[in-house]
C-alpha cells in the first residue's frame, strides 16, 4: 500500500502571524505585498516564456503585467515618502509595455520590488498616517495612509488581472 503526500495547504500571508513588529496599516500592505508575489509565482506556474507575452482577447499581457507591478509599487511608495516622480521613473512607465524578458526574470524583478517596497513600507509604518502627500503631475492630495493603502490596492487589482490573463492563456491551450 502507498501512500500519498499532498503540498500543505497554502496560507495567505494575513492569517500566518507575520510583521507582528509594525502598525496594522503597515503589516497590512506588507501583506498585500507578499500575497502579490505568492499570486504571481504560482499563477503563471506553467506558462512559457511566450505565453506570458500573450494577450488573448486584448488582455495586457502577463509580462506587462508583471513590469507594471514591479514599477507601480515604486512608484506609489515614492509618492507615500513626499517625493515626486523621477526622469528615470517616468521612462520605466513609459517602457511597461514591451519587453522580451522571460518569466523567470520577471518574476526575479518583481520579488526586488516587493523586497524593496517591504523595506520602504517598514521605513514609513510609524510616521503619522494623516501627513499630507501629493501625487503626479497636478500634485493631487492625499495622505499617507492613503497612499499606502493605494500601494496595497493598486498591487491587488495588477495581480488579479495578471491570475485573468494566465488563466485565459491555460484554458486556450488545454480546452475542457
Amino acid at each position: 500500500m502507498s501512500t500519498s503526500t499532498s503540498a500543505a495547504p497554502y496560507t495567505e500571508p494575513w492569517l500566518r502571524g507575520t510583521h507582528t513588529d509594525v502598525p496594522p496599516v503597515a503589516r497590512a500592505v506588507l501583506h498585500a505585498l507578499e500575497l502579490a508575489g505568492d499570486d504571481a509565482s504560482r499563477w503563471t506556474e506553467g506558462l512559457s516564456d511566450l505565453d506570458i507575452h500573450k494577450q488573448p482577447f486584448g488582455l495586457r499581457s502577463v509580462a506587462s503585467q508583471l513590469r507594471h507591478i514591479a514599477g507601480s509599487v515604486d512608484r506609489l511608495l515614492t509618492y507615500a515618502e513626499g517625493g515626486q516622480l523621477s526622469e528615470q521613473q517616468l521612462k520605466a512607465l513609459k517602457a511597461e509595455e514591451s519587453g522580451a524578458e522571460t518569466r523567470e526574470d520577471l518574476l526575479a524583478r518583481l520579488q526586488t520590488a516587493l523586497e524593496e517596497a517591504a523595506e520602504r513600507v517598514r521605513a514609513l509604518a510609524s510616521a503619522d498616517l494623516n501627513t499630507e502627500r501629493r501625487v503626479g503631475r497636478k500634485n493631487l492630495p492625499t495622505t499617507l495612509g492613503g497612499a499606502l493603502i493605494h500601494v496595497a490596492d493598486h498591487t491587488q487589482r495588477h495581480v488579479g488581472q495578471l491570475v485573468t490573463t494566465a488563466k485565459v492563456i491555460k484554458a486556450s491551450r488545454d480546452p475542457v
